[in-house]
Protein backbone atom coordinates (compact mmCIF):
# COMPACT_ATOMS: atom_id res chain seq x y z
CA UNK A 1 0.00 0.00 0.00
CA UNK A 2 1.10 3.36 -0.97
CA UNK A 3 1.95 6.62 0.59
CA UNK A 4 0.56 9.92 -1.42
CA UNK A 5 0.95 13.18 -0.98
CA UNK A 6 -0.60 15.55 -2.95
CA UNK A 7 0.40 19.31 -3.34
CA UNK A 8 -2.46 21.76 -3.97
CA UNK A 9 -0.43 24.61 -2.95
CA UNK A 10 -1.05 26.57 -6.25
CA UNK A 11 -5.11 25.40 -6.66
CA UNK A 12 -7.19 28.09 -4.99
CA UNK A 13 -10.71 27.68 -6.57
CA UNK A 14 -12.77 27.02 -9.59
CA UNK A 15 -12.40 23.68 -11.72
CA UNK A 16 -9.10 22.65 -9.65
CA UNK A 17 -10.95 22.94 -6.44
CA UNK A 18 -13.58 20.69 -8.07
CA UNK A 19 -11.54 18.20 -9.40
CA UNK A 20 -9.97 17.27 -6.16
CA UNK A 21 -12.49 17.49 -3.91
CA UNK A 22 -15.22 15.08 -6.42
CA UNK A 23 -11.81 12.58 -7.28
CA UNK A 24 -11.16 12.22 -3.13
CA UNK A 25 -14.92 11.91 -2.77
CA UNK A 26 -14.71 8.91 -4.63
CA UNK A 27 -12.23 7.22 -3.61
CA UNK A 28 -11.70 4.07 -1.84
CA UNK A 29 -8.54 4.08 -0.45
CA UNK A 30 -8.85 0.59 0.71
CA UNK A 31 -9.89 -1.21 -2.74
CA UNK A 32 -7.17 1.03 -4.11
CA UNK A 33 -4.43 0.04 -2.35
CA UNK A 34 -3.59 3.21 -0.66
CA UNK A 35 -2.24 3.67 2.95
CA UNK A 36 -2.20 7.39 3.12
CA UNK A 37 -2.82 10.38 1.02
CA UNK A 38 -1.93 13.81 2.93
CA UNK A 39 -2.93 17.16 0.92
CA UNK A 40 -1.01 20.71 1.76
CA UNK A 41 -2.41 23.70 0.52
CA UNK A 42 -3.89 26.94 2.07
CA UNK A 43 -6.64 27.07 4.84
CA UNK A 44 -9.20 28.29 2.67
CA UNK A 45 -9.05 25.38 0.19
CA UNK A 46 -8.35 22.91 2.36
CA UNK A 47 -12.04 24.03 4.06
CA UNK A 48 -13.91 22.88 0.83
CA UNK A 49 -12.03 19.16 1.13
CA UNK A 50 -14.31 17.10 3.42
CA UNK A 51 -12.97 15.12 5.93
CA UNK A 52 -12.28 11.24 5.12
CA UNK A 53 -10.49 8.34 7.05
CA UNK A 54 -7.10 8.13 5.26
CA UNK A 55 -7.25 11.66 3.86
CA UNK A 56 -4.84 14.47 5.89
CA UNK A 57 -5.22 17.23 5.47
CA UNK A 58 -2.34 19.84 6.20
CA UNK A 59 -1.19 23.63 5.63
CA UNK A 60 2.13 25.63 6.41
CA UNK A 61 2.57 29.36 7.21
CA UNK A 62 4.36 29.51 3.81
CA UNK A 63 1.01 28.21 1.84
CA UNK A 64 -0.90 31.63 3.07
CA UNK A 65 1.55 34.18 1.54
CA UNK A 66 3.17 35.32 -1.64
CA UNK A 67 3.66 33.23 -4.49
CA UNK A 68 7.72 33.79 -3.63
CA UNK A 69 7.17 32.23 -0.43
CA UNK A 70 4.97 29.25 -1.81
CA UNK A 71 7.56 28.71 -4.40
CA UNK A 72 10.35 28.13 -1.41
CA UNK A 73 8.28 25.98 0.44
CA UNK A 74 7.32 23.71 -2.19
CA UNK A 75 11.11 23.56 -3.43
CA UNK A 76 12.40 22.93 -0.09
CA UNK A 77 9.99 22.14 2.14
CA UNK A 78 7.80 19.88 0.62
CA UNK A 79 10.46 17.77 -0.91
CA UNK A 80 12.12 17.21 2.42
CA UNK A 81 8.64 16.25 3.68
CA UNK A 82 8.29 13.84 0.53
CA UNK A 83 11.42 12.08 1.28
CA UNK A 84 10.24 11.28 4.26
CA UNK A 85 6.57 10.57 4.54
CA UNK A 86 5.00 9.71 0.28
CA UNK A 87 6.11 7.25 -1.65
CA UNK A 88 4.64 9.21 -4.97
CA UNK A 89 3.74 12.82 -5.08
CA UNK A 90 0.63 14.10 -7.13
CA UNK A 91 0.83 17.60 -8.26
CA UNK A 92 -2.89 18.49 -9.79
CA UNK A 93 -1.35 22.46 -10.07
CA UNK A 94 1.16 21.36 -13.21
CA UNK A 95 4.22 23.25 -11.47
CA UNK A 96 6.65 21.66 -9.43
CA UNK A 97 10.47 22.39 -9.25
CA UNK A 98 11.24 20.48 -6.37
CA UNK A 99 13.81 17.59 -6.58
CA UNK A 100 11.68 14.73 -5.35
CA UNK A 101 10.88 11.37 -7.06
CA UNK A 102 8.70 10.21 -8.62
CA UNK A 103 5.80 12.63 -9.24
CA UNK A 104 2.60 12.80 -11.28
CA UNK A 105 1.58 16.04 -12.85
CA UNK A 106 -1.61 17.20 -14.22
CA UNK A 107 -2.42 19.79 -17.37
CA UNK A 108 -4.97 22.12 -16.12
CA UNK A 109 -4.34 25.06 -18.36
CA UNK A 110 -3.72 25.28 -22.03
CA UNK A 111 -3.65 28.90 -22.26
CA UNK A 112 -0.08 29.08 -22.08
CA UNK A 113 0.72 26.34 -24.57
CA UNK A 114 -2.17 28.17 -26.89
CA UNK A 115 0.07 30.51 -28.88
CA UNK A 116 -3.24 32.43 -31.14
CA UNK A 117 -4.84 32.62 -27.44
CA UNK A 118 -1.32 34.11 -25.66
CA UNK A 119 -1.47 36.78 -29.25
CA UNK A 120 -4.67 38.26 -27.75
CA UNK A 121 -3.33 39.13 -24.64
CA UNK A 122 -2.18 42.91 -24.59
CA UNK A 123 1.41 43.49 -23.34
CA UNK A 124 0.75 42.94 -19.50
CA UNK A 125 1.14 41.10 -16.35
CA UNK A 126 -1.26 38.27 -18.06
CA UNK A 127 0.74 37.60 -20.71
CA UNK A 128 3.85 37.97 -19.06
CA UNK A 129 2.26 35.19 -16.51
CA UNK A 130 1.64 32.78 -19.52
CA UNK A 131 4.63 32.84 -21.00
CA UNK A 132 6.35 32.52 -17.72
CA UNK A 133 3.88 29.16 -17.02
CA UNK A 134 4.91 28.05 -20.50
CA UNK A 135 8.45 27.64 -19.27
CA UNK A 136 7.33 26.43 -15.79
CA UNK A 137 5.17 23.70 -16.49
CA UNK A 138 7.23 22.57 -19.99
CA UNK A 139 9.61 21.95 -17.33
CA UNK A 140 7.62 20.08 -14.98
CA UNK A 141 6.16 17.83 -17.67
CA UNK A 142 9.46 16.54 -18.87
CA UNK A 143 10.69 15.53 -15.26
CA UNK A 144 7.31 13.94 -14.37
CA UNK A 145 7.19 10.38 -13.78
CA UNK A 146 3.62 10.47 -15.87
CA UNK A 147 1.74 13.38 -17.16
CA UNK A 148 -2.21 13.47 -16.92
CA UNK A 149 -4.11 15.63 -19.63
CA UNK A 150 -7.97 16.23 -19.45
CA UNK A 151 -8.42 15.67 -23.04
CA UNK A 152 -7.07 14.35 -26.16
CA UNK A 153 -6.80 17.94 -27.87
CA UNK A 154 -5.31 19.35 -24.43
CA UNK A 155 -2.28 16.72 -24.58
CA UNK A 156 -2.13 17.30 -29.02
CA UNK A 157 -1.65 21.02 -28.58
CA UNK A 158 0.44 20.91 -25.21
CA UNK A 159 3.28 18.13 -26.21
CA UNK A 160 3.38 19.65 -30.05
CA UNK A 161 4.43 22.81 -28.17
CA UNK A 162 7.09 20.94 -25.75
CA UNK A 163 8.62 18.57 -28.17
CA UNK A 164 10.04 15.94 -27.07
CA UNK A 165 10.52 14.56 -23.26
CA UNK A 166 7.44 13.90 -21.92
CA UNK A 167 6.49 10.14 -22.50
CA UNK A 168 4.55 8.99 -19.83
CA UNK A 169 0.99 10.41 -21.15
CA UNK A 170 -2.34 9.69 -20.08
CA UNK A 171 -6.15 11.32 -21.21
CA UNK A 172 -8.26 11.04 -18.31
CA UNK A 173 -11.56 13.58 -18.20
CA UNK A 174 -13.58 14.95 -15.31
CA UNK A 175 -16.58 13.62 -13.92
CA UNK A 176 -20.09 15.13 -13.70
CA UNK A 177 -22.04 15.78 -9.84
CA UNK A 178 -25.45 13.77 -9.91
CA UNK A 179 -26.63 17.62 -8.95
CA UNK A 180 -26.22 19.09 -11.91
CA UNK A 181 -28.46 16.45 -13.77
CA UNK A 182 -32.09 17.16 -14.92
CA UNK A 183 -33.97 15.31 -16.94
CA UNK A 184 -34.92 16.98 -20.20
CA UNK A 185 -37.98 19.78 -20.48
CA UNK A 186 -40.06 19.89 -22.84
CA UNK A 187 -39.59 22.61 -25.65
CA UNK A 188 -41.79 24.71 -26.95
CA UNK A 189 -42.09 26.65 -30.37
CA UNK A 190 -40.31 29.88 -30.26
CA UNK A 191 -44.25 31.78 -30.99
CA UNK A 192 -44.61 30.65 -27.37
CA UNK A 193 -42.27 33.43 -25.65
CA UNK A 194 -42.50 36.65 -26.01
CA UNK A 195 -40.65 40.22 -25.02
CA UNK A 196 -42.44 39.79 -21.54
CA UNK A 197 -41.70 35.75 -21.46
CA UNK A 198 -38.19 35.41 -23.02
CA UNK A 199 -36.23 32.48 -24.35
CA UNK A 200 -33.24 32.81 -21.64
CA UNK A 201 -29.96 31.72 -23.43
CA UNK A 202 -27.33 31.01 -20.67
CA UNK A 203 -23.46 31.56 -20.77
CA UNK A 204 -21.60 30.90 -17.50
CA UNK A 205 -17.82 31.34 -17.51
CA UNK A 206 -15.38 33.67 -16.39
CA UNK A 207 -15.27 37.02 -18.27
CA UNK A 208 -11.94 36.58 -20.49
CA UNK A 209 -10.12 37.21 -23.80
CA UNK A 210 -10.64 33.85 -25.17
CA UNK A 211 -14.52 33.37 -23.95
CA UNK A 212 -15.34 35.89 -26.21
CA UNK A 213 -18.73 37.00 -24.64
CA UNK A 214 -18.52 40.28 -26.29
CA UNK A 215 -19.27 38.25 -29.86
CA UNK A 216 -22.46 36.68 -28.27
CA UNK A 217 -23.73 39.76 -27.05
CA UNK A 218 -23.59 41.09 -30.57
CA UNK A 219 -25.18 37.41 -31.96
CA UNK A 220 -28.08 38.03 -29.69
CA UNK A 221 -28.60 41.72 -30.70
CA UNK A 222 -28.90 40.29 -34.17
CA UNK A 223 -31.22 37.98 -33.17
CA UNK A 224 -33.52 40.38 -31.00
CA UNK A 225 -33.19 42.87 -34.43
CA UNK A 226 -34.84 39.80 -36.11
CA UNK A 227 -37.74 39.93 -33.31
CA UNK A 228 -36.56 36.86 -31.61
CA UNK A 229 -37.87 37.15 -27.83
CA UNK A 230 -34.53 36.30 -26.31
CA UNK A 231 -32.45 37.54 -23.55
CA UNK A 232 -28.60 36.41 -22.60
CA UNK A 233 -27.71 35.96 -18.89
CA UNK A 234 -23.99 35.93 -18.09
CA UNK A 235 -22.55 34.67 -15.06
CA UNK A 236 -18.99 34.75 -14.07
CA UNK A 237 -16.17 36.50 -12.50
CA UNK A 238 -14.42 39.68 -14.52
CA UNK A 239 -10.85 38.20 -14.96
CA UNK A 240 -8.81 41.05 -16.35
CA UNK A 241 -8.99 44.77 -17.45
CA UNK A 242 -9.11 43.98 -21.30
CA UNK A 243 -12.11 41.79 -20.57
CA UNK A 244 -13.48 44.38 -18.55
CA UNK A 245 -12.96 47.10 -21.27
CA UNK A 246 -14.58 44.97 -24.41
CA UNK A 247 -17.51 43.32 -22.53
CA UNK A 248 -18.24 47.15 -21.42
CA UNK A 249 -17.86 48.34 -24.93
CA UNK A 250 -20.41 45.52 -25.85
CA UNK A 251 -22.94 46.55 -23.68
CA UNK A 252 -22.76 50.13 -24.41
CA UNK A 253 -23.08 49.79 -28.34
CA UNK A 254 -25.81 46.53 -28.05
CA UNK A 255 -27.95 46.83 -24.95
CA UNK A 256 -27.17 50.58 -23.20
CA UNK A 257 -30.42 50.12 -21.31
CA UNK A 258 -29.67 46.63 -20.51
CA UNK A 259 -33.27 44.89 -21.95
CA UNK A 260 -31.71 41.83 -23.20
CA UNK A 261 -27.91 41.35 -21.24
CA UNK A 262 -28.01 40.75 -17.79
CA UNK A 263 -24.48 40.35 -15.98
CA UNK A 264 -24.72 38.38 -12.48
CA UNK A 265 -21.40 38.18 -11.89
CA UNK A 266 -19.61 35.47 -9.56
CA UNK A 267 -22.42 33.45 -8.05
CA UNK A 268 -22.15 29.96 -5.82
CA UNK A 269 -23.27 26.29 -6.80
CA UNK A 270 -26.73 27.06 -5.36
CA UNK A 271 -27.52 29.44 -7.66
CA UNK A 272 -25.31 28.39 -10.79
CA UNK A 273 -27.67 25.71 -10.53
CA UNK A 274 -30.63 27.50 -10.68
CA UNK A 275 -29.52 29.67 -14.09
CA UNK A 276 -28.52 26.06 -15.18
CA UNK A 277 -32.10 24.47 -14.61
CA UNK A 278 -34.10 27.83 -15.72
CA UNK A 279 -32.49 28.33 -18.78
CA UNK A 280 -33.92 27.55 -22.18
CA UNK A 281 -30.71 27.13 -23.98
CA UNK A 282 -26.70 27.24 -23.27
CA UNK A 283 -24.04 29.20 -25.28
CA UNK A 284 -20.43 28.70 -24.89
CA UNK A 285 -17.76 30.45 -26.83
CA UNK A 286 -14.25 29.82 -25.46
CA UNK A 287 -11.53 29.15 -28.16
CA UNK A 288 -9.04 27.77 -25.61
CA UNK A 289 -10.18 25.05 -23.06
CA UNK A 290 -8.26 21.83 -21.47
CA UNK A 291 -11.61 20.19 -20.70
CA UNK A 292 -14.88 22.15 -20.59
CA UNK A 293 -16.12 21.44 -17.28
CA UNK A 294 -19.08 24.18 -18.22
CA UNK A 295 -19.81 22.52 -20.64
CA UNK A 296 -20.28 19.45 -19.34
CA UNK A 297 -22.55 20.71 -16.90
CA UNK A 298 -24.52 22.12 -19.26
CA UNK A 299 -25.28 19.05 -20.89
CA UNK A 300 -26.02 17.57 -17.28
CA UNK A 301 -28.75 19.68 -17.68
CA UNK A 302 -30.36 18.58 -20.70
CA UNK A 303 -30.24 22.08 -22.38
CA UNK A 304 -29.92 22.34 -26.23
CA UNK A 305 -26.52 23.83 -27.25
CA UNK A 306 -24.67 26.21 -29.66
CA UNK A 307 -20.59 25.59 -29.23
CA UNK A 308 -17.55 27.11 -30.23
CA UNK A 309 -15.89 24.78 -32.89
CA UNK A 310 -12.23 25.32 -31.23
CA UNK A 311 -9.97 23.76 -29.04
CA UNK A 312 -11.61 20.39 -26.78
CA UNK A 313 -15.53 21.20 -27.35
CA UNK A 314 -16.05 18.78 -30.28
CA UNK A 315 -14.54 15.94 -28.10
CA UNK A 316 -16.57 16.50 -25.51
CA UNK A 317 -19.85 17.41 -26.86
CA UNK A 318 -19.54 15.45 -29.83
CA UNK A 319 -22.66 15.68 -32.26
CA UNK A 320 -24.97 16.64 -29.38
CA UNK A 321 -24.53 20.20 -30.17
CA UNK A 322 -24.38 22.87 -32.76
CA UNK A 323 -21.00 24.77 -33.44
CA UNK A 324 -20.26 28.02 -34.52
CA UNK A 325 -16.73 30.46 -34.90
CA UNK A 326 -16.32 32.17 -31.49
CA UNK A 327 -14.61 35.23 -33.50
CA UNK A 328 -17.44 35.66 -35.75
CA UNK A 329 -21.00 36.90 -34.70
CA UNK A 330 -22.20 36.36 -37.60
CA UNK A 331 -21.50 32.40 -37.15
CA UNK A 332 -22.63 32.78 -33.59
CA UNK A 333 -26.50 34.09 -34.31
CA UNK A 334 -26.59 31.45 -37.49
CA UNK A 335 -26.54 28.49 -34.88
CA UNK A 336 -28.47 29.99 -32.18
CA UNK A 337 -31.28 30.78 -34.96
CA UNK A 338 -31.29 27.37 -35.44
CA UNK A 339 -32.08 26.76 -31.85
CA UNK A 340 -34.66 28.77 -31.87
CA UNK A 341 -36.59 27.99 -35.31
CA UNK A 342 -36.89 24.17 -34.27
CA UNK A 343 -38.26 22.99 -31.08
CA UNK A 344 -38.03 19.39 -32.42
CA UNK A 345 -34.02 20.25 -32.89
CA UNK A 346 -33.85 21.44 -29.21
CA UNK A 347 -35.31 18.71 -27.90
CA UNK A 348 -32.84 15.99 -30.22
CA UNK A 349 -30.10 18.09 -29.10
CA UNK A 350 -30.59 17.83 -24.81
CA UNK A 351 -31.99 14.28 -25.06
CA UNK A 352 -28.37 13.95 -26.52
CA UNK A 353 -26.18 15.74 -24.52
CA UNK A 354 -27.71 14.38 -21.21
CA UNK A 355 -26.91 11.09 -22.35
CA UNK A 356 -23.68 11.86 -23.12
CA UNK A 357 -23.19 13.33 -20.08
CA UNK A 358 -24.06 10.05 -18.08
CA UNK A 359 -21.30 8.82 -19.74
CA UNK A 360 -18.96 11.12 -17.31
CA UNK A 361 -18.38 9.98 -14.04
CA UNK A 362 -15.94 11.12 -11.26
CA UNK A 363 -15.77 7.35 -9.51
CA UNK A 364 -14.23 6.69 -13.46
CA UNK A 365 -11.84 9.70 -13.07
CA UNK A 366 -10.94 9.16 -9.47
CA UNK A 367 -9.90 5.10 -10.21
CA UNK A 368 -8.22 6.08 -13.44
CA UNK A 369 -6.16 8.63 -11.63
CA UNK A 370 -5.41 6.86 -8.71
CA UNK A 371 -4.15 4.20 -10.85
CA UNK A 372 -2.46 5.89 -12.84
CA UNK A 373 -0.29 6.97 -9.98
CA UNK A 374 0.04 3.62 -8.70
CA UNK A 375 1.38 2.58 -12.13
CA UNK A 376 4.17 5.59 -12.10
CA UNK A 377 5.04 4.23 -8.85
CA UNK A 378 5.60 0.95 -9.50
CA UNK A 379 7.24 1.76 -12.54
CA UNK A 380 9.95 3.89 -10.69
CA UNK A 381 10.60 0.81 -8.11
CA UNK A 382 11.17 -1.20 -11.42
CA UNK A 383 13.68 1.33 -12.93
Amino acid sequence: MIRIGIDASNISSGGGVTHLSEILNALDLQRMGIRSIDIWSNKKMLSKIEPKEGIRLNSHPALEKCLMKRFYWQQYTLTSIARKNYDILYIPGGSYLGSFRPFVTMNRNLQPFDNEVRKKYNLSFQKFRLVLLEKIQAYTYRRAGGVIFLSEEAKKVTLEKIGNGCNNVVTIPHGIAPKFFKEPKEQLPINAYSFKNPFRILYASRINIYKHQWNVIEAINTLRREGYAVVLDLVGNIENRQSHILLQKALKKFDPKSKFVHYHGRINQSQLLEFYHNADAFVFASSCETFGQILLEAMASALPIACSERSAMPEILNDSGLYFDPECPKSISKELRKLLKSKELRRHLSNSAYKRARTYSWETCAANTFNFIKSVYKEHRRL
